[in-house]
């Protein structure tokens, strides 16, 4: 009877071996740590690291944040928080760890998918997508505020959202480019004349807009100045935050 009860457990808990992006962590107890995932291949997870504080502990040592790894862990549906029993450090994003604006814009990255991810929720596009964009942030030529603009256009569409800019939704109108437009975050884009007799939130000039188009079609090297990228950051949250009323902001950004 013990030897079959104990068949029943063993078939309940599966040994997952996956790679993993730590997203925060926590202190539990007096020697663990709590961690937050993103794996490859089950999406958002809790781990405990059972003696994780103490300092010969090397999972615990290599479990930071931003770091990229590969894991084992236990895996069983009746727990929220799963049991880590292995980790290796694939890649340390040094640079980024190094300077105080790309670890904003990583942090600021890290926090979507705490924030508006649920667990246990497969997604390889938006796992590659955030392995891609520490690895761009970590290089020291490229633009962080534009790599950031980028990745979150890419992941509201992601998470099943999309922000309609290709014409007026009362009229049809197509050509925008060169006009006063608003926007609504429930129906989308209204063209100067129709936004005079509909309700929207929020005023879109022509800049913004032109650079939203460009970050929407993935167009490379628009030129546009930092006012405008921060403006198209501050839309795009008061968009996640319409959709998802516990999001008020990136507090990353804000500490900037």
């Amino acid at each position: 009877m013990i030897f079959i009860l104990s068949l029943i457990i063993s078939s309940m808990t599966n040994i997952l071996k996956t790679e993993a992006i730590v997203l925060n962590k926590i202190n539990y107890g007096d020697t663990s740590k709590i961690v937050n995932l993103f794996t490859k291949d089950t999406g958002k997870v809790s781990v405990i690291i059972k003696g994780g504080r103490d300092s010969k502990s090397k999972i615990g040592k290599i479990t930071d944040p931003l770091n990229y790894l590969q894991i084992i862990y236990y895996q069983k549906d009746t727990r929220e928080i799963q049991l880590l029993t292995e980790a290796d450090l694939l890649l340390f994003f040094h640079n980024i760890k190094s300077d105080i604006d790309r670890l904003s814009y990583a942090s600021a990255t890290l926090e979507l998918f705490i924030k508006l991810i649920p667990e246990n929720e497969y997604n390889l596009r938006l796992f590659k997508g955030l392995l891609k964009i520490l690895g761009l942030l970590d290089d020291v030529t490229t633009s962080p505020i534009d790599l950031f603009c980028s990745f979150l256009m890419f992941f509201i569409k992601e998470i099943g959202y999309e922000i309609q800019l290709e014409n007026c939704v009362i009229c049809g109108e197509a050509t925008l480019n060169n006009l006063s437009l608003g926007y609504n975050y429930e129906k989308g884009i209204f063209c100067n004349s129709c936004k005079k007799n509909n309700f929207f939130e929020t005023n879109i000039q022509t800049e913004l807009f032109n650079y939203l188009i460009s970050l929407k079609t993935n167009k490379k090297n628009y030129e546009t100045n930092t006012k405008v990228k921060e403006d198209a950051i501050k839309f795009m949250e008061k968009f996640l935050k319409y959709h998802f009323t516990d999001f008020k902001e990136l507090q990353s950004l804000r500490l900037k």
